[in-house]
């Protein structure tokens, strides 16, 4: 029997699972390693689960309208699944870019009609970027007084319940389903920290035993670093040296159990490897993730278990990047 869509938006989930057998086999890991391939989503992300899950509840609560201008700021995957399915839904988008994206993102953002605009573009940004220095809460209290003068709809994806939820309810349960509950370390970057929020309550709810492996980059490895020799970008530090914890963790009370930092030079060797031995082409915070894997595979006490790594995306939106270079 046929089957046709009819939105982008039918098209979200479900995406594969892979076990990276030629990974395994060269670094001699006797755990098992599955790759979520979030590339499959129709934007080529993860996002796409989020940014749809947040338009569609804000069109389901009426805080937007039909064909109302939604504004965004992002590092670029965010904007890329808001611009795909604003396009779809006939939305107007603006998105204002964080600094350290590349060139890739704002090309596909514009491709899809988006209004891309700098961070520097946001009302009093000067003002705001020289008191407190780059404050992405400052800024985004300015865009939302924005959007509220000019009757836009903001997304706010740092605060938005409807980000994490998207993985408690698709992310998760595709997990569980696709290993039959098997999973023993879920292992997952934070951006938002969405993902790392949802997926890893959806699993502790679910599977018993389950340890949830957070992974942030290493100072240096951050994409608004000058001269830094290798980013990781669209990721942040959860756990600062204040004490300070991401939003999401915060506010649902959610705790992982381990934190491994991965730098960017070390994610780029091994999205280089991937790449050749198992043919999977994968971005630098799935690189990230996937270091970090490797290191808890080569553990004693993890042999024989499964271990879930969330990829993000691919890799062609980093080309410009050292990684492919």
């Amino acid at each position: 029997m046929s089957k046709i869509y009819t939105s982008i938006s039918q098209l979200v989930g479900h995406t594969p699972l892979l076990e990276l057998v030629n990974f395994e086999s060269n670094n001699d890991l006797k755990a098992k390693i599955l790759g979520k391939l979030e590339s499959f989503n129709p934007s080529g992300s993860v996002k796409d689960r989020a940014a749809l899950s947040m338009l569609e509840g804000a069109e389901a609560s009426g805080e937007l309208k039909p064909g109302q201008t939604v504004i965004e700021t992002t590092s670029g995957n965010t904007g890329i699944a808001l611009a795909a399915f604003c396009a779809a839904k006939k939305h107007p988008l603006i998105i204002f870019m964080e600094p350290g994206c590349t060139p890739e993102r704002i090309q596909i953002m514009k491709a899809y009609g988006a209004d891309v605009r700098g961070i520097n573009d946001i009302p009093h940004a000067a003002e705001i970027i020289k008191e407190f220095g780059f404050a992405p809460v400052k800024l985004m209290e300015s865009v939302a007084n924005y959007a509220k003068e000019q009757g836009y709809y903001y997304v706010a994806q740092l605060f938005n319940e409807n980000n994490p939820i998207a993985h408690y309810k698709t992310t998760g349960p595709e997990l569980v389903e696709d290993t039959d509950g098997k999973i023993d370390i879920a292992v997952m970057l934070a951006g938002t920290a969405g993902t790392l929020a949802g997926v890893g309550t959806y699993l502790k709810d679910h599977v018993d035993g389950v340890k949830i492996v957070a992974v942030q980059p290493t100072p240096d490895s951050l994409s608004y670093v000058p001269d830094a020799p290798a980013t990781i970008d669209g990721v942040v530090i959860v756990e600062k040296e204040d004490g300070v914890t991401h939003p999401f963790i915060v506010r649902r009370n959610f705790k992982y159990d381990e934190m491994i930092n991965v730098s960017g030079v070390d994610a780029y060797e091994t999205a280089r490897e991937v790449a050749k031995s198992d043919g999977v082409f994968l971005g630098a915070s799935a690189a990230a993730a996937l270091t970090a894997a490797k290191q808890l595979a080569l553990r004693s006490e993890n042999e024989g278990k499964n271990i879930v790594v969330i990829f993000p995306d691919d890799g062609m939106k980093y080309l410009s990047t050292n990684m492919y270079k």
